[in-house]
């Protein structure tokens, strides 16, 4: 027996990994009106933490077929998950975590930005870490190569963001497994710069779905076809802004170096995992090569490892991969948002979010109750939905977080 359900629709089938975690109407509302696109190959493919977002859902698998819609792959192009364990085990914690949590964000850039001017309290202050220029170097020539055709896709601070965490639910956290040993987690994404970059195609592609007066049940689902300059140049920018997005988590690597000043002889014990989850690739599936979107999920081929976190106060888990070919190979992202920012600032108080993240050295201010545990579904239901899916390696519980 699989693990989905089929949701009736006029268009591409729809298969749905949420049994106990159920999908809210805007959301379904966007899957149908995505399945109903002519170019969609097989059915489209939900995961257990599926929510409403920017034309298409979080959540959402879309395999497409001649044409590619960059509203689908999002603004935070790349943003994805980057998790290692290390040599330092729990009992070497101290028993006030305030102090690590402070020298990170002294060491990482993160929260707002105002578009690159002089208070970019997100961008390095001054010249970055020789990682980030190291980095840059390699990077720069495709950057020119997308701006020299597109100048209003320029952003000021590409170097300057290379190696910072960003804002909203982008963190970096201190984690325990089971056995007690402890990781770094880390979620951030192309930054500024693939933002400035999806902004602008998602806007180039509504000008020419009117310039061709192509009729959508949303604006936001405006597509390039295959073979057109739009289409060419918008993978060239989405490609280019993935790099950049891996990189930009792997130069936040600083944060190891961080804690060697705690722990002099500390040393990473296994491969670091870094997985995209906002992306978009070229893979086969069901006999054809495809342009496969995962908005809000993660590449689960077989014996692959991923990073499913949950929130602020929950767990989160490190995965493998099942391979499931009804997936598209495909496994959720997270906990998925279960109300709206707006909502949980509405719903909940300080007081709270103070006895949700307990145990947690966090931010436990008015200004991250949109990030409140109370916010997203629950963890443990979605990885229960998606056992056909992938099997757990380990659980990680944190205990320190540095929120964007």
């Amino acid at each position: 027996m699989h693990g989905y359900d089929v949701i009736e629709n006029p268009g591409a089938p729809i298969k749905a990994w949420t049994r106990g975690v159920p999908i809210e109407d805007a959301a379904l509302t966007q899957l149908k009106n995505v399945a109903s696109l002519p170019f969609i190959h097989s059915h489209v493919a939900v995961m257990p933490d599926v929510h409403w977002g920017k034309g298409a859902t979080v959540g959402s698998v879309i395999p497409t077929v001649g044409a590619i819609i960059p509203a689908a792959v999002g603004v935070d192009i790349g943003c994805g998950m980057m998790a290692v364990r290390t040599s330092i085990r729990a009992e070497h914690l101290p028993d006030d975590l305030s102090g690590i949590r402070s020298a990170i964000e002294a060491a990482v850039p993160h929260g707002r930005t105002d578009n690159g001017g002089r208070n970019d309290k997100g961008a390095w202050a001054g010249e970055p870490p020789a990682s980030a220029v190291t980095r840059w170097a390699d990077l720069k020539a495709g950057y020119d190569a997308v701006v020299e055709a597109h100048p209003k896709a320029a952003h000021p601070r590409g170097f300057g963001h290379l190696g910072t965490l960003g804002t909203g639910n982008h963190f970096i956290e201190l984690c325990l497994d089971e056995a007690g040993d402890v990781w770094v987690m880390l979620h951030s994404g192309s930054r500024g710069v693939g933002n400035r970059f999806g902004t602008y195609f998602i806007e180039r592609a509504r000008h020419e779905m009117r310039r061709w007066h192509i009729n959508l049940p949303d604006q936001d689902l405006a597509y390039f076809p295959e073979g057109t300059d739009g289409f060419v140049h918008y993978v060239r920018a989405v490609s280019w802004a993935q790099k950049y997005a891996r990189a930009n988590r792997e130069v936040m690597d600083s944060v190891l170096g961080v804690l060697k000043a705690f722990w002099p002889d500390l040393e990473t014990t296994q491969e670091a995992v870094n997985c995209h989850h906002n992306y978009v690739s070229k893979e086969r599936h069901f006999g054809k090569d495809v342009f496969l979107t995962r908005k809000g999920a993660v590449s689960a081929r077989l014996d692959e490892l991923g990073i499913i976190p949950g929130s602020m106060g929950a767990k989160s888990f490190i995965v493998r991969g099942k391979g499931n070919a009804d997936s598209f190979c495909t496994c959720s992202h997270g906990a998925g948002r279960a109300m709206s920012r707006t909502e949980a600032k509405r719903r909940f108080t300080v007081e709270d979010h103070v006895r949700a993240t307990e145990g947690v050295e966090c931010r436990k201010d008015a200004e991250v109750i949109d990030e409140t545990p109370m916010a997203y579904k629950d963890i443990d239901a979605v990885i229960a939905a998606q056992t056909d899916l992938i099997e757990v390696v380990h659980t990680l519980r944190q205990v320190v977080c540095v929120k964007g």
